[in-house]
């Protein structure tokens, strides 16, 4: 199984991180000094300027926002002006990825399209509800069938008449 990657630079490391990040140095500065990637580097100096030390130590994982959050966040920096670092800032967001999500959502689909989805596989309700309805469409199908074969055993005169487009009989009997 694969390792957790979030915690891949234990707490010490980071605290050395957060001690030159505190003093204003740039990315390039602190993965050059630390021996890291310059995209780990940026990815905890984004953070550290909306969230503080938390947002580098990993404090709060797996941190849920509700829908008005999400929406104001993304019309804040979209139609609002505020940059990114100035969202998260204001509205607690802890990285840049989910706001970026929510801003591109936002643009393809509007508000809406930042509503909760339903996770995981249908439910059984809606399972037994698809069954109901092919079950109603085959005994329909089965009916007309049904009636059809009476209608012409029944003899020529009291054969249903169809319209030749949709399929049916023309109202003739022969076979």
């Amino acid at each position: 199984m694969r390792e957790n990657r979030r915690r891949h630079y234990d707490d010490a490391f980071r605290r050395q991180a957060l001690g030159l990040i505190r003093v204003g140095i740039g990315y390039r500065s602190l993965a050059r000094r630390l021996a890291m990637p310059r995209r780990t580097a940026r990815k905890w100096i984004l953070p550290y300027g909306s969230g503080g030390e938390e947002a580098v130590m990993g404090g709060n994982d797996n941190k849920r926002y509700d829908w008005e959050t999400k929406v104001a966040a993304a019309r804040d920096h979209l139609e609002g002006g505020l940059t990114k670092i100035e969202v998260m800032a204001k509205y607690g967001v802890a990285s840049i990825a989910p706001l970026q999500r929510w801003c591109r959502e936002h643009r393809t689909g509007g508000a809406e399209a930042l509503r909760p989805k339903p996770k995981g596989r249908p439910t059984r309700e809606r399972e037994l509800a698809e069954r109901v309805a092919s079950l109603e469409a085959k005994v329909a199908y089965l009916e007309r069938i049904r009636a059809l074969r009476a209608s012409k055993s029944r003899g020529t005169s009291e054969a249903p008449s169809f319209d030749c487009s949709q399929g049916g009989d023309t109202g003739s009997a022969t076979s």
